[in-house]
C-alpha cells in the first residue's frame, strides 16, 4: 500500500510504501535527571545506510506527543521548538537551557552537532501551543531536510528526532504519549513510510543517553503499519 504524506520541501507531496525493515524501532533515552526533571532523547533505529528526511502527521495518522500521569513539558525561554533554536554556545551561561525540549532530525544543536550543518525546516506545526505546555500536534505538517542533508543518515544505527523533559509523573518516560509518522529512505534510495510509531516501556537493558555519566533507562518503541 503507497502513502502520501508532507515531504522534504514545503508542500510537496511524495508517496512511498511501508517500511519493512528499514525502520526497526524507536527508543527513548534517559540523557540527563536534573533540577530542570528527566530529559529523554527519541531516536529511530534504522537499517545500515538508511535515513530519514520527514517526521511528519497527516490524515493517515496525526502527529502527538504529550504527557500523562499528570506529567508536563519543560520549556526554557532561551530556546525554542527545534535544534535550530538551539545554540549550545549558550549552555555555559544557561545550563538550563541544555535541557529545553525541542524537535530535530539528526543534529542536536544549531551548529549541526554531529554533521556539522542544520538545515532542519518545518511547516503546519502549532508551535505556539507546545511551547505554552500544550501537545506537540498536527494532521498536516511536518520537520523536515532535503535527502541531500548528510544529517537525515543513520549514524550507528540511529537517527535523532527530538528532545522532550519531562517534570512530574511517576519519573520515567511513560510519562511521554503520543505518536509519529516518519517518510526517509533506504540504502538504494527508495522511498519508505512508517505510520503510527508509538511507544511502551521497555523491559530491555537500560541504555546511556548521550553524555550519561551512569547507565540509565531505555524506553522502546513500537510500530503499528497500515497494510494494504
Amino acid at each position: 500500500m503507497n502513502f502520501t504524506c508532507v515531504g522534504a520541501v514545503g508542500g510537496l507531496m511524495v508517496a512511498g510504501v511501508a517500511s519493512g525493515g528499514v525502520f526497526q524501532s524507536l527508543t527513548m533515552e534517559l540523557a540527563n535527571s536534573g533540577n530542570e526533571g528527566n530529559t529523554y532523547r527519541l531516536f529511530a533505529n534504522l537499517e545500515t545506510g538508511a535515513r530519514i528526511d520527514s517526521v511528519y502527521g497527516n490524515s493517515l495518522g496525526e502527529l502527538r506527543i504529550g504527557t500523562t500521569n499528570n506529567a508536563s513539558i519543560y520549556h526554557n525561554a532561551n530556546g525554542g521548538p527545534t535544534s535550530k533554536e538551539i545554540n549550545s554556545n549558550f549552555f555555559p551561561f544557561v545550563p538550563s537551557m541544555e535541557w529545553d525540549s525541542y524537535v530535530s532530525i539528526g543534529s542536536y544543536y544549531q551548529n549541526g552537532a554531529p554533521f556539522g550543518d542544520n538545515n532542519l525546516n518545518n511547516i503546519g506545526v502549532d508551535w505556539a501551543t507546545w511551547e505554552g505546555g500544550g501537545d506537540l500536534f498536527t494532521d498536516n505538517g511536518s520537520w523536515f531536510v532535503t535527502p541531500q542533508d548528510v544529517q537525515g543518515a543513520e549514524l550507528n544505527g540511529q537517527v535523532f528526532l527530538g528532545q522532550f523533559t519531562v517534570q512530574g509523573g511517576v519519573g520515567d518516560a511513560s510519562d511521554l504519549i503520543g505518536q509519529i509518522n516518519l517518510q526517509g529512505q533506504d540504502a538504494g534510495g527508495n522511498t519508505w513510510n512508517e505510520i503510527g510509531a508509538t511507544w511502551m516501556e521497555s523491559t530491555g537493558p537500560a541504555v546511556p543517553g548521550i553524555g550519561a555519566l551512569a547507565p540509565l533507562a531505555c524506553i522502546g518503541l513500537v510500530r503499528r503499519r497500515r497494510r494494504g
